[in-house]
């Protein structure tokens, strides 16, 4: 084999590139997102790759080159290129939906060991790091960033809370991943949703249902919002 491509099984293949072999491994086609029920099997490229060296030789100079569409045709047409597949977590994590769903699985032990480097479990599936400051009730799974600080009466629970993020008095935050920096008000509720860099959710605000909240964006205070995305520069 000149390569070896990772492949995952998903119920429905018609969203990913679909990777049909035969008995030995060895990639026969590559179908790009065949149309529902059409699929020829439901293993699909999972983005890991092992090379050799050559290649590389194959791979055109001065010019952006698509390994999957230029590369990869050309071993299977040498019959060079192999795959294989295996039973561990994978998730795509191209929406919003499915990467705070990727950070929910990793704090909730889908994946063997802490849910991220250096982590120490401070009580069953409650992890910390560095300096996190925890004055308020955590419930699992959680995991609270360096320097991060959780205010007495704040609540969190199934969440992810950034490195110096802080929630405030009152403020209750669930199934959401705080990222650094950004800071929840006293009183106000963060569910289901991400919110950015250095962002803010002002007092009382209410962000439910998907929302995401981008990197130094601000959510006005007593607002409440569902599903909506909030760009920087433009309070909601």
């Amino acid at each position: 084999a000149e390569a070896t491509i990772h492949l995952t099984r998903v119920d429905d293949p018609s969203r990913f590139g679909v990777v049909p072999t035969d008995d030995d491994g060895r990639v026969s086609m590559f179908v790009e997102k065949p149309a529902p029920g059409e699929a020829p099997t439901h293993n699909i490229n999972a983005g890991t790759y092992v090379l050799e060296t050559s290649v590389l030789d194959r791979i055109p100079a001065g010019r952006r080159v698509s390994i999957e569409r230029e590369v990869f045709p050309a071993l299977v047409e040498a019959r060079t290129l192999y795959a294989r597949s295996d039973d561990a977590y994978w998730i795509d994590t191209g929406t919003p939906a499915q990467y705070l769903q990727a950070q929910l699985d990793l704090i909730s032990g889908r994946r063997p060991g802490p849910p991220a480097p250096g982590a120490v479990e401070r009580d069953r599936d409650v992890w910390t790091l560095g300096a996190a400051v925890i004055d308020g009730s955590v419930h699992p799974p959680a995991l609270i960033g360096d320097a991060s600080f959780v205010e007495v009466r704040a609540h969190v629970e199934g969440a992810i809370v950034g490195a110096g993020a802080r929630v405030h008095d009152g403020a209750r935050v669930w199934c959401s991943v705080l990222l650094p920096g950004s800071v929840v008000r006293p009183g106000a509720v963060v569910e289901r949703s991400v919110v950015g860099e250095l962002a803010v959710v002002g007092e009382r605000a209410r962000l439910l249902g998907g929302s995401v909240v981008a990197g130094r964006a601000a959510v006005a205070a007593d607002a409440e919002l569902e599903g909506v995305k909030v760009e920087a520069g433009a309070p909601r």
